[in-house]
């Protein structure tokens, strides 16, 4: 029964795989079943315009999809995207790191607090006096390392 609709279908099987496919990314992201449904959605057409073989179809739809998705590994991911002009936008902890601050408040046995514009950020370092220059040597986490600046 199946089987016989399958084959009464003719191109629009290939149109009814590649929907089938596409709605299938929407429910499980990942792209591979994007391109594979693009594929089997223009293998449709072409075979609704001639009727090239079911061998033909086969081929063709295994060779797009294969492409397709090959070309997408190598071109059109987002890690290969341009350079952002804001690299430091999302860490805003490594911004200070060289930069010298004064401390507002002492560090004591190595732990203190360092007001930063509207921002106060845990310090870890040596014990320094209230006024002393620090520099940030480093991010831990969400505490900045601070030595004393000479």
């Amino acid at each position: 029964m199946l089987m016989s609709l399958w084959i009464t279908l003719g191109g629009w099987r290939w149109i009814v795989l590649g929907l089938i496919l596409l709605a299938l990314e929407l429910i499980a992201p990942g792209t591979l079943l994007l391109w594979l449904g693009i594929a089997a959605v223009a293998v449709g057409l072409v075979a609704l315009v001639i009727d090239p073989g079911w061998q033909v179809e086969l081929i063709a739809f295994a060779v797009l999809g294969l492409a397709a998705a090959v070309g997408w590994w190598f071109y059109g991911r987002p890690d290969n995207a341009a350079a952002s002009d804001r690299p430091m936008l999302n860490r805003r902890a490594e911004r200070h790191v060289g930069k010298v601050f004064t401390l507002d408040a002492p560090i004591v046995h190595g732990d203190g607090r360092l007001k930063i514009d509207d921002t106060t950020w845990r310090v870890s370092g040596p014990d320094l006096p209230a006024g002393a220059k620090v520099k940030v040597l480093g991010v831990e986490g969400i505490t900045l390392v601070v030595a004393a600046d000479s």
